[in-house]
């Protein structure tokens, strides 16, 4: 690929992680850009429709949605991340969006107001969780040996829950096996480990901290009586 890349991203984003560790896992060279969500700038909204992260600019022309953004990377570099099958390359299709579904459960988590609230949203996670482990085979990635763009999906959303395992406040339940080990396969990775910064999980924890969430209250608590 010739053309310029520029990667329009929040630090916190796990929808720009995505399209990051597709980035990295194709070689493709570019250059990120990170903005501030709370104080969009006149640029960035010209460009992206929704005001989300992340956008990738193929020289002057922008693209959004970070699943967007992995299929055009699949459709014009080398080295498929997608099943070469078409059934299931849909099927893996369907997964990234189940992704993005738990992604919204995490959402819903660590913005609930009280304790009921947020003890429903860990029973969702759970329910969510052991559906996913149900799809999985040996590993250690979702399709067997293959990394795919389906963990490409899956590692920002792990990634959430090793910040709230070291939290103490949710941890994926020790039954799910398969999901613990290919977290563990992920978090590995070379890719998946480049798509934050080194201090993302400071990051995270402020941002969760700010937030005003039963969620927040428990962390605040914590960090009191350590």
């Amino acid at each position: 690929m010739n053309t310029n890349l520029t990667l329009i991203s929040h630090r916190l984003c796990p929808f720009v992680q995505r399209a990051v560790i597709a980035l990295e896992e194709k070689g493709v060279a570019y250059t990120r850009r990170d903005i501030d969500l709370a104080n969009k700038p006149d640029w960035f909204l010209a460009v992206s429709p929704l005001g989300k992260t992340p956008v990738l600019l193929v020289g002057d022309e922008p693209l959004f949605e970070s699943a967007v953004i992995c299929e055009y990377l699949e459709e014009t570099t080398e080295d498929a991340l997608h099943p070469a099958d078409p059934l299931r390359r849909a099927q893996h299709r369907g997964w990234i969006e189940y992704s993005s579904a738990l992604l919204n459960a995490i959402a819903a988590y660590y913005s609930a107001p009280d304790e009921a609230a947020l003890q429903a949203a860990a029973s969702d996670l759970d329910q969510r969780l052991a559906r996913l482990e149900q799809a999985l085979g040996d590993g250690p990635y979702f399709a067997g040996a293959a990394f795919s763009l389906v963990d490409a999906a899956f590692g920002p959303v792990f990634r959430y829950f090793s910040v709230f395992e070291r939290l103490g406040v949710y941890a994926i339940p020790p039954e799910f096996a398969r999901i613990r080990a290919w977290a563990q396969a992920l978090a590995a990775r070379e890719s998946v480990a480049a798509a934050v910064a080194s201090d993302y999980a400071e990051q995270l924890v402020r941002f969760l901290e700010e937030r005003k969430s039963e969620l927040a209250r428990r962390i605040t608590a914590a960090a009191l009586a350590a």
